[in-house]
């Protein structure tokens, strides 16, 4: 069985929506998704530890939007697995990144591409979102080739849209079908 750690910040919800969108996409194929956030906000939440990442064979990782990079509290997380970079723990498995803004121009992409430095330097595998994933064409709030994204609205309000919510879980399924192939 493939086990995939869906690794997210989440402020207001638009993040956490999404990390159970690409958690849905994964256990329909029949992954073993271990959901993990960097701070306890609910009694349901569990919070990540550097043996989930390294017992794990696949990665999704997403924060909300802070100035085009990710949330302090990723940060400090991602700076405390120097022992994990010089053992090369992490290296070959797959990985992709999500986020939300507040707005269409809000710094989604670069966010995206921040998310991805610490995985890269890991070595670890990126995995965006191939243009046979309709929605990226079609959709008129978040998406884009970088990973799964969700335009919020400046006050937090917008719901995940139908083209954000196929995008996200055809995020999971490009996991998933990596991560098996890969065991």
């Amino acid at each position: 069985m493939v086990t995939v750690v869906v690794l997210y910040h989440s402020s207001h919800g638009s993040v956490e929506a999404m990390a159970h969108e690409i958690s849905d996409a994964l256990e329909f194929h029949g992954a073993n998704v271990k959901l993990r956030t960097f701070e306890k906000k609910h009694e349901h939440q569990q919070i990540i530890s550097k043996t989930d990442l390294i017992e794990c064979d696949a990665l999704a990782f997403g924060t909300p939007t802070r100035f085009g990079m990710m949330a302090a509290q990723a940060k400090a997380f991602w700076e405390t697995t120097s022992d994990l970079w010089l053992k090369g723990q992490l290296i070959d498995k797959p990985a992709c990144v999500f986020s939300s803004s507040s707005s269409m121009h809000g710094g989604n992409e670069a966010t995206l591409l921040n998310l991805s430095l610490p995985l890269l330097h890991h070595g670890m595998m990126l995995l965006g979102v191939p243009y046979d994933v309709p929605e990226l064409l079609s959709t008129r709030s978040g998406g884009t080739p970088y990973g799964a994204t969700h335009v919020a609205g400046s006050d937090n309000s917008s719901e995940l849209s139908e083209c954000e919510k196929k995008i996200c879980r055809a995020v999971g399924t490009r996991l998933f079908n990596i991560a098996s192939k890969l065991k």
